[in-house]
C-alpha cells in the first residue's frame, strides 16, 4: 500500500509542479473570475493526467506491473487515480458551470469581456482551436455527466461484475472524448513548455490504451485456450478445484501467481489464484473457488468437464522471495491458494527455509484438512490450523505464541482485507518491519 500511496503522491507532486513552471496560482489582480481560469486548467490537468495513467494502467502492461509489485498493485493505482480524476473533475465542471449559475443567481457579477485577439493574428493551429471552444465546452460536459455515474457505479461492489466490465469499457470511448476536450481547451501556451509535453505523451499513451481497450485486445498476447479437464467438489464449504489442460503457449508460472480464465464469454475474465505448481511436462493448472457470488454459483453448479475457457496470465509478485530464511504463511478460507501451489513447488525441491503455515477457516472440513495435511508433510513445513468457531479468530498472540521467532521472520498472507489490516496492525505495532508483510491486494475493482 505505501508504494501505491507514494506513485500517486509523486504523480500529483510532479504534474503540481510543472504547472507551477508553467503559470501561477495566483493571478493578479487577484479577482474569482482570474481565479477561476486559473483553477480551471490546473484541475483539467490533473484530471486529464490521472485519467490517462489509469488508462495506460489498464491495459496491464508487464514492466508497470513489475514496478509496482504485482498487478494487484497496479488495479489499487488504477483506482485512485480514478477517483482522483472524479474528484478534480467535479470540481473542474463546478467552476465551469457552478460559476455560470452563480452568475444567474446574482451571487457573482459578470466581469466585462476583454478584446478578443483577431483569428488572423493567432496562427492555423491556435486560430482552430479556439474555433472548436464552444462544441468542445459542451461535449466535455455531457461526457462528464457519464463518466460520473460511470465511475461511481464501478465503486459499488454490489453493481455486478459483468455489468461493471462493460460499463467499464465505455470510459474508453468517453475518455477519447476527453481528448479532445482537452487539446481544445488546454491553454495554448503550456502547449510550448514541459508540462504540456508531458500532457501529450500522457495523452498519447491513453488514447492508445482507449483503443486497445475497445477493441478487445487487451492481454490478447498472454492468452491462450484451455478445457476443463477434472474438478473436485468440497459440498460442505462450497469449494470446487478446477483443473484445466492447457493448449500450447503457456510461459508457465511460479506459486502464488494468479491468471484471469473466462468460462463465459458473456460474463468476461475472472481473476483466480493458481492453485498448483507448474510442470512443463504436464501443462495443467488448478484453480480453487468458492461459491461467493452468482458466477461463481453457476460455475458450482453448472460446470462441467470439457467445457473450452480462455486464460491469460500469469500475474503477480506474491512469489515468497523476500531472502528471509523464516517465514510465516496465514492463509484464510479461500485465501489457502496460493499457498498449495508453494506447497507443490516445495515437495519437488526444498529449500533451507523455515516454515509455519497457519490456516484459519470458520468450517474445518475432513478432506480439506487431509489434503492440507499431507501437502504440509511432504514439503517439510509445519502446519497450524486453526478452527475459528472453537478456538477464535487468528490473531498476532496465537502466531507469537506458536512461532517464538516471528519477530525474525517475514509473514505472507492470503484472505480476507479487513483481517489483514488487523494482523498488519497488531504485529507492526509488535515490531515486526512492514516491508515483512507481503499482502496480494486480490481486488480488481
Amino acid at each position: 500500500m505505501r508504494k501505491i500511496q507514494a506513485s500517486l503522491l509523486v504523480i500529483l507532486v510532479s504534474l503540481t509542479t510543472l504547472w507551477l513552471l508553467a503559470d501561477s496560482p495566483i493571478p493578479s489582480p487577484l479577482t474569482y473570475g482570474a481565479f477561476r481560469n486559473v483553477f480551471m486548467q490546473y484541475s483539467g490537468i490533473i484530471a486529464m493526467s490521472a485519467m490517462s495513467l489509469a488508462m495506460i494502467l489498464a491495459l496491464r502492461w508487464q514492466r508497470l506491473e513489475a514496478m509496482l509489485g504485482g498487478l494487484d498493485k497496479g488495479y489499487r493505482l488504477h483506482k485512485w487515480l480514478g477517483i482522483t480524476a472524479l474528484a478534480t473533475s467535479v470540481l473542474h465542471w463546478w467552476f465551469g458551470r457552478g460559476t455560470k449559475w452563480m452568475t444567474q443567481w446574482g451571487w457573482l457579477v459578470r466581469p466585462p469581456r476583454g478584446a478578443r485577439p483577431n483569428p488572423a493574428d493567432l496562427g492555423l493551429i491556435e486560430g482552430w482551436l479556439r474555433s472548436q471552444r464552444g462544441f468542445a465546452e459542451t461535449l466535455g460536459e455531457w461526457a462528464f455527466y457519464l463518466a460520473a455515474l460511470l465511475l461511481v457505479l464501478a465503486l459499488v461492489k454490489r453493481f455486478p461484475y459483468h455489468l461493471f466490465r462493460k460499463t467499464h469499457t465505455w470510459l474508453a470511448a468517453l475518455y477519447l472524448t476527453f481528448v479532445f476536450h482537452a487539446i481544445v481547451l488546454t491553454k495554448f501556451s503550456y502547449w510550448q513548455q514541459p508540462v504540456g509535453w508531458v500532457m501529450a505523451g500522457l495523452m498519447t499513451g491513453g488514447t492508445i490504451a482507449a483503443i486497445i481497450a475497445l477493441t478487445g485486445r487487451i492481454g490478447a498476447d498472454r492468452k491462450i485456450g484451455a478445457r476443463v479437464s477434472a474438478r473436485r467438489d468440497l459440498p460442505a464449504l462450497r469449494v470446487f478445484e478446477t483443473e484445466l489442460a492447457l493448449d500450447p503457449g503457456w510461459p508457465g508460472h511460479t506459486a502464488g501467481q494468479f491468471a484471469f480464465v473466462t468460462f463465459d464469454p458473456a460474463e468476461g475474465p475472472h481473476p483466480y489464484t493458481i492453485a498448483s505448481a507448474w510442470h512443463p511436462e504436464q501443462p495443467r493448472i488448478s484453480i480453487v473457488a468458492k461459491a461467493l457470488g452468482d458466477h461463481t454459483q453457476r460455475l458450482l453448479d453448472n460446470l462441467a468437464v470439457g467445457t473450452p475457457v480462455i486464460i491469460e496470465g500469469p500475474y503477480g509478485r506474491f512469489d515468497f522471495n523476500d531472502g528471509q530464511t523464516r517465514q510465516i504463511w496465514v492463509g484464510a478460507g479461500i485465501g489457502i491458494t496460493p499457498f498449495l501451489a508453494r506447497l507443490g513447488e516445495m515437495a519437488t525441491r526444498r529449500g533451507n527455509q523455515a516454515i509455519d503455515l497457519f490456516y484459519s477457516t470458520s468450517h474445518k472440513d475432513a478432506a480439506a484438512v487431509t489434503r492440507l495435511t499431507e501437502a504440509a508433510n511432504r514439503a517439510g513445513i509445519s502446519l497450524h490450523i486453526i478452527d475459528s468457531r472453537s478456538e477464535g479468530r487468528l490473531d498476532a498472540d496465537i502466531i507469537r505464541a506458536r512461532v517464538p521467532e516471528w519477530a525474525a521472520s517475514s509473514l505472507w498472507f492470503c484472505g480476507p482485507s479487513a483481517f489483514a489490516r488487523s494482523l498488519r496492525r497488531d504485529l507492526l505495532a509488535l515490531g515486526l518491519p512492514a516491508g515483512r508483510f507481503h499482502q496480494e491486494l486480490f481486488e480488481m475493482r
